[in-house]
């Protein structure tokens, strides 16, 4: 008698979202059961990988390994993102808008919404716009870039509880999706989807950001609460919860020490950039498993080993 695996049913969809424009877009999402269970329903739509730019160089804030396939376009945010599109296959870009920090240089919002036009006008693949994650300073920014960026539908965040409003209507004005960021907890998430939602915003137009830990920093508690975000979605019709999940990774994992830590400050360790490589990858893989659909990604040979990853997984 032929085994046949148990196969359990779900009554909910994440509903799917459609970032970019023209060819390159993206639609994220659209799965009907738990990520790669193709045994058990359908994933019609891979997940994808944006790769890290930030508009300024970087300096000492990235470990060698992270610098050296970049270091011809540093600090030129345009040429950067192209490398990343044409050498290193990114599906989308994510400008992170490190300059607008307030805390250091405190670029002003027509000068980061200048930086964008420019880097998604050379691109044809869809582009996130990251600010620092400060409440305040986001609010002013990224709706100054939302109104720069008006025909090129690009992607916005974090959006946060406390500047939700402004980044929201400046979404919804210009057509934009939003990035609903909230710090790991399903509850905290759903609520901030729903203030969406009253705004106006469409599902459609929401991506959910859990706020995401890097291998053996905070990884374990991301991957429980993506777990449990997907639960709600597929099993208990959580509607408030059925959108795709975009993690950021690539800065949580290679600010740690392990990552910066050079070969001669810890021969222990092996080598720098493998380890480095490595730990992306196998959180990246993590966030896939747990349900991510678009991770931001920085090391080209760690984005090589997770498409490949995603390729075998998808048959």
């Amino acid at each position: 008698m032929a085994f046949e695996i148990p196969k359990q049913i779900y009554s909910g969809t994440i509903k799917p979202v459609t970032i970019g424009k023209g060819d390159k877009a993206i639609t994220l999402g659209g799965e009907d059961s738990y990520p790669f269970y193709l045994f058990e329903g359908k994933m019609p739509h891979p997940p994808r990988i944006a790769m890290e730019v930030w508009d300024i160089d970087p300096g000492e804030e990235w470990p060698e390994p992270c610098k050296a396939p970049f270091q011809d376009v540093l600090g030129d945010p345009v040429a950067w993102a192209k490398k990343c599109v044409n050498e290193y296959g990114a599906d989308a870009i994510a400008l992170v808008l490190v300059s607008t920090d307030p805390n250091d240089r405190d670029a002003s919002p027509e000068s980061a919404a200048e930086t964008a036009k420019k880097v998604a006008e050379a691109i044809d693949v869809p582009l996130i716009v990251y600010g620092t994650g400060n409440v305040e300073k986001d609010a002013e920014v990224l709706p100054v870039v939302a109104e720069a960026c008006q025909d090129l539908s690009i992607t916005l965040g974090p959006v946060q509880d406390k500047n939700y409003k402004k980044i929201g209507a400046a979404a919804l004005a210009y057509n934009h999706t939003v990035i609903a960021n909230t710090p790991i907890d399903v509850n905290l998430a759903k609520q901030l989807n729903i203030l969406l939602g009253q705004l106006g915003v469409r599902d459609e137009h929401i991506l959910v950001d859990p706020t995401t830990g890097g291998l053996g920093y905070g990884l374990e508690y991301t991957y429980s609460v993506m777990e449990r975000d997907r639960m709600a979605a597929l099993t208990q019709e959580d509607d408030k919860l059925q959108l795709p999940i975009l993690n950021y990774l690539a800065h949580e994992v290679w600010k740690v020490k392990e990552c910066k830590l050079t070969n001669e400050q810890a021969p222990e360790l092996g080598d720098q950039a493998q380890r480095g490589i490595l730990m992306e990858a196998i959180t990246a893989i993590a966030m896939l498993l747990a349900g991510g659909d678009l991770l931001i990604m920085r090391h080209p040979e760690a984005v090589k080993l997770v498409k490949t990853y995603i390729q075998e997984m998808m048959g």
